[in-house]
């Protein structure tokens, strides 16, 4: 049976999950309004994901018969000055995710709660992909807001290829 601190942490990153699935749509709706509709879609696929991550933790305290607490989600941040800047919001926003996710598994192990433990695994290893992920897409911006309008569109094209792909 999990312990009421593990089900309280873990219901606290569900709503984290949840408020990032928020975020990256509240950035997509930020390249739609600059036209960036690759990125949009990238952002898009982005919040689906999140939102699985969130559920993800719904269903473990389902099978965990523990009670699940949905809480208020806090409006995210709706503009940026560049599509860079919005870039360094989502890998910026994606290390707290991962110091969040290296919190759950200390309290995990320190309760001895391994079931919760071999569950986080799973997150450990996504966090590693979603920061690289970011990490990449700042570092072809920086390159872009050197070169220009044409790897700006270039990168809004490969972004773009997304969802498609999936």
């Amino acid at each position: 049976m999990i312990k009421d601190s593990v089900r309280d942490a873990i219901n606290a990153q569900m709503n984290r999950e949840f408020y990032s699935s928020n975020l990256y749509l509240a950035i997509a709706g930020y390249f739609e309004s600059i036209n960036l509709r690759g990125f949009s879609t990238w952002m898009k696929v982005q919040a689906g994901e999140e939102h699985a991550h969130g559920m993800k933790f719904y269903d473990y305290l389902v099978e965990q018969c523990a009670k699940i607490a949905l809480g208020a989600i806090e409006a995210p941040r709706a503009e940026w000055g560049t599509p860079l800047e919005a870039f360094e919001h989502a890998l910026a926003h994606e290390q707290k995710v991962t110091a969040w996710i290296h919190d759950l598994m200390d309290l995990a192990m320190k309760e001895k709660d391994y079931a919760t433990a071999g569950f986080l695994g799973w997150f450990v290893k996504e966090q590693v992909e979603e920061e690289a992920n970011a990490t990449e897409i700042v570092s072809k911006l920086q390159l872009a807001a050197a070169g220009g309008a044409t790897l700006l569109y270039m990168l809004d094209h490969e972004l773009g290829k997304r969802g498609k792909a999936a």
